[in-house]
């Protein structure tokens, strides 16, 4: 099943194209970089499908286009696939580690004269195409739990505007509006506020907020606990349902004790970012996330806990909104930058945000609506995590010929979708039937 060839016999690697942004115009192509996709322009260099690699500052990313593209003078493109299935090359050249093929003084670079003489082991042409048929499999499952991800996203969010940016929530026909001295005016009015809610500071929806904690390494001492530490680079990915579990830290019970995540509790970033991502970041923590984990979860130092008081207002309300700000950049104005690092105002943002409190029942609406949302978004999130790990342990395997693919009988990705356990039930380590296949 396996044979020895160069890397030149199966492709011909090419130079991107050099474009700057001055030069680029409003459309639809992508421009890849060595670090993928950095804009679009209306003229394309190469017709898709295509395969990128970095070749200079990101070394050996790998990307594949389906569509026309400009590859980037940062970056390599296959100018000649010499029959090969394009997806089977992108797998190929995932497994490779160009990284290690720097050929550059200060700044990292690949000569694509040095890897085209790589030898390699390599499945036969037969057997490349299954191959990759099989792990496109994967990333389409992947890609279209994607898709269904953005969209209860975008839902989410249009739902939140339509009810508390325009102000037309259930029933708002049938409601008076006020504006901040207190006259009547009409629905729609910029900052007026319904007949029968109250503004308030955010400090007052609030029943309890701490900064997070880092703890130890190793454990030390006695009464020491383990737990699960979400940090500010992990927002993102926790939103999306793709949980780090590999950050386990040490600390003591009486650290641990008031920051202990609970279900609706969310995190909020108050230092790090960067000049291109700003603080306020949040994370909302569910009941479906918090028993993937098999410890105790707490914020990290550089983030706070903070736990709405639902007696006052709907945690999921106060999530939505401080997504919107986020969005909208009305949070960033509490950044400050000192010694180096951006940190946050974050006593003067509780006191200086004002939150609209909607009645019981419009709470309770939006609440019944947006919940199941976010618990489907975390399942689908959950299973692409698990897709992606098994599809990252087979790579290397089928690319090496250890699994025959002419005697492999695989299971299809589609009942691979339900890798994870039920919600509820998975706990960090778990495997099913998709890791034992690969064992």
């Amino acid at each position: 099943m396996i044979e020895e060839v160069r890397l030149s016999d199966l492709i011909t690697l090419q130079r991107g194209f050099d474009i700057t942004k001055k030069d680029q115009k409003e459309g639809d192509i992508p421009v890849i970089s060595s670090g993928g996709i950095s804009s679009f322009h209306n003229e394309f260099k190469v017709e898709g499908p295509g395969v990128v690699i970095g070749r200079k500052g990101t070394l050996g990313t790998v990307f594949y286009n389906e569509g026309n593209f400009w590859p980037h003078d940062t970056s390599l493109w296959v100018k000649d696939f010499k029959g090969n299935e394009p997806k089977f090359i992108y797998y190929l050249l995932q497994v490779l580690h160009f990284e290690k093929f720097d050929a550059g003084a200060a700044n990292p670079t690949l000569n694509r004269n040095h890897v085209h003489s790589l030898k390699l082991l390599v499945p036969k042409k037969q057997y490349r195409s299954t191959i990759a048929s099989i792990l496109s499999a994967y990333d389409d499952l992947i890609e279209n739990n994607n898709q269904r991800i953005k969209l209860l996203e975008e839902m989410a969010e249009e739902i939140y505007k339509e009810w508390f940016v325009r102000m037309r929530f259930p029933g708002y026909q049938d409601c008076k509006f006020f504006d901040k001295e207190g006259n009547e005016v009409p629905q729609g009015t910029e900052g007026a506020t319904p007949e029968g809610w109250e503004v308030r500071k955010l400090r007052d929806c609030l029943a309890h907020y701490i900064g997070g904690g880092w703890g130890e390494e190793f454990p030390k001492g006695k009464n020491i606990i383990p737990a699960h530490v979400i940090r500010g680079t992990d927002i993102p990915n926790f939103n999306l349902g793709k949980l780090n579990f590999e950050v386990l830290r040490y600390h003591t019970e009486s650290n641990l004790s008031s920051r202990i995540c609970e279900p609706n509790d969310i995190i909020f970033e108050v230092s790090g970012g960067t000049e291109d991502q700003s603080l306020g970041r949040t994370s909302f923590i569910t009941r479906s996330a918090l028993v993937r984990f098999d410890a105790p979860v707490i914020a990290a130092s550089f983030c706070k806990l903070v736990r709405v008081d639902k007696n006052i207002i709907s945690p999921y309300y106060i999530n939505s909104m401080l997504n919107r700000m986020y969005s909208t950049g009305e949070t960033k104005v509490f950044q400050v930058q000192s010694t180096g690092i951006s940190n946050y105002q974050f006593e003067d943002f509780l006191d200086s945000t004002k939150v609209p409190v909607p009645e019981q029942s419009i709470q309770s609406q939006f609440e019944e609506i947006i919940a199941p949302m976010i618990d489907e978004l975390h399942a689908l999130g959950s299973k692409n995590q698990v897709l992606q790990e098994t599809r990252d342990l087979l790579l290397p395997r089928l690319i090496s010929g250890k699994l025959d693919v002419s005697k492999l009988a695989i299971k299809e990705p589609e009942n691979l979708s339900m890798a994870a356990e039920p919600e509820g039930t998975y706990q960090m380590g778990n495997r099913t039937d998709a890791w034992q296949m690969i064992k």
